[in-house]
């Protein structure tokens, strides 16, 4: 089995780490509008309200919100056969719980899928991609609140309706499971302060209910819409090995990735599994189930899973030296080389992903999100050389076409993050940097956006020219 014919090569950003614009259009506040990133103070904590004088780097972000006919002539240089992005929710609704819709950020939407549409690029879109409405936070305690269910049903349905024909491939939640994850503060997923006293557990499992009813409506609503519609989740994969082969190791191995398998089986299997009730126990907590909601979430299964992979980690019964990961730390691996950032860096560990999520669920699969955070430096005469960037890309392309042709493994596309710079969400930095195209943007709040075209960029064309064939540089 080789790739299908009509694999989905492209690449990956996120409307709050790209589109800039951020109240422009009439556009209201989210919650990644008030966080700063780590290098400016805040990691996954939030401001009262926009400090006056103080650098927010997603504010500008690199500015797709004005440029994004440059920025798709660039992505269609490349060849690109779809491209993933998010619809800012506070676009279409400022607030969050409007009845109507703001027309403007309707009309910069169409603006963006007709220009991709002309240029043969399909657009991958997410609903929610950690952008929940600041009013919603503020005044309804986010994913707690029942309401948040209609607010985002109501969401959903005006995009599905407002863009069919334009749109067939759509996600509801970015990195769902982060709402887990991230345990004490799942803020920059889900919206949730923790308020002093509060049982987080109850919170968490009755927060990710709400979530999965509401995705399981957008999906019944999507599915309805337009049948040709795709509607699928997206998962953080944290992806653990044992650290040695003591039994209680390979324990802990699972117990990392119990998280992913709790939103995975609620979204795919369109239930509550033993490993989501066993989370219950753990957690001390269950979620308050209407009548009704089972069957919403067993009709409003999805139809495919993305996720993201980076890196991965070991996992023992016993304490190990941590490294950095997205969202999550793990245990470090000796085996494994780190990135800039220090995630390791596991091209084989993709496979097993693929192996692993294909053989629990037998659903399509998608890689949103792959890639790593590098420091670029402009030569004299502009040019960007980045061999690490293809090094990396090169090998985890080649273990996932290992993984469709000799384990037979369904799989639909290939979005490596941040195709262009984009601001880290995790640290608000511009010097971490992902791109096949380079934008002059700097942590100093310097820097004219302008592009520019890395050797990634073009041996990335190839790549995607070959579908996949030709890897060498």
């Amino acid at each position: 089995m080789e790739l299908r014919k009509d694999f989905l090569w492209g690449g990956a950003t996120a409307a709050n780490q790209y589109e800039g614009g951020y109240l422009e259009g009439g556009k209201g506040l989210s919650i990644a509008d008030i966080e700063r990133g780590a290098r400016h103070g805040m990691k996954r904590q939030i401001d009262p309200d926009i400090l006056p004088g103080v650098f927010y780097p997603s504010h500008e972000a690199t500015d797709f919100y004005h440029r994004y006919k440059e920025d798709i002539a660039l992505f269609a240089e490349m060849g690109f056969k779809c491209f993933r992005m998010s619809i800012g929710w506070t676009r279409i609704f400022p607030r969050g719980d409007e009845e109507t819709p703001n027309e403007e950020g309707l009309k910069f939407y169409d603006d963006v899928f007709d220009e991709l549409l002309k240029n043969n690029i399909q657009p991958v879109v997410t609903l929610s991609h950690y952008e929940t409405p600041l009013t919603l936070v503020r005044e309804y305690g986010s994913w707690r609140n029942r309401k948040l269910v209609d607010f985002f049903e109501r969401y959903a349905l005006t995009c599905f309706e407002r863009y069919k024909g334009k749109v067939r491939y759509w996600m509801t939640f970015n990195e769902i499971n982060a709402t887990m994850i991230l345990g004490r503060n799942p803020y920059h997923q889900a919206g949730i302060v923790f308020e002093e006293g509060e049982d987080q557990g109850k919170t968490i499992v009755q927060a990710s209910h709400h979530m999965f009813v509401a995705s399981a409506k957008a999906v019944i609503a999507g599915h309805r819409i337009d049948p040709e519609n795709r509607i699928g989740c997206m998962l953080l994969v944290p992806q653990a090995y044992a650290a040695t082969c003591a039994p209680e190791d390979q324990v802990a191995a699972r117990d990392k990735l119990l998280a992913l398998f709790y939103y995975g089986d609620a979204h795919v299997r369109g239930y509550y599994s033993n490993t989501c009730t066993a989370q219950w126990k753990k957690l001390g907590a269950e979620p308050v189930i209407e009548d009704g909601d089972l069957e919403i979430m067993k009709a409003g299964k999805v139809d495919y899973i993305g996720f993201s992979y980076y890196f991965s980690s070991i996992e023992s019964a016993k304490p190990l030296e941590q490294v950095e990961g997205n969202v999550i730390m793990g245990g470090k691996n000796p085996y494994l080389k780190m990135t800039d950032w220090g995630w390791q860096i596991d091209p084989v560990g993709l496979r097993v992903t693929l192996n692993m999520l294909y053989d629990r669920y037998q659903v399509p699969l998608f890689i949103v999100e792959n890639g790593m955070g590098a420091r670029d430096t402009v030569e004299a005469d502009g040019s960007i050389h980045d061999p690490y960037r293809i090094d990396y890309l090169r090998q985890h392309i080649e273990e996932m076409i290992k993984a469709v042709e000799i384990d037979d493994v369904d799989l639909i596309g290939y979005t490596p993050w941040g195709c262009i710079d984009v601001v880290s969400a995790g640290t608000g930095e511009m010097r971490k940097r992902y791109g096949f195209i380079y934008v002059d943007r700097h942590d100093d709040d310097t820097g004219d956006f302008s592009r520019s075209r890395k050797d990634s960029f073009f041996w990335y064309k190839k790549v995607i020219a070959s579908n996949g064939k030709d890897l060498s540089d």
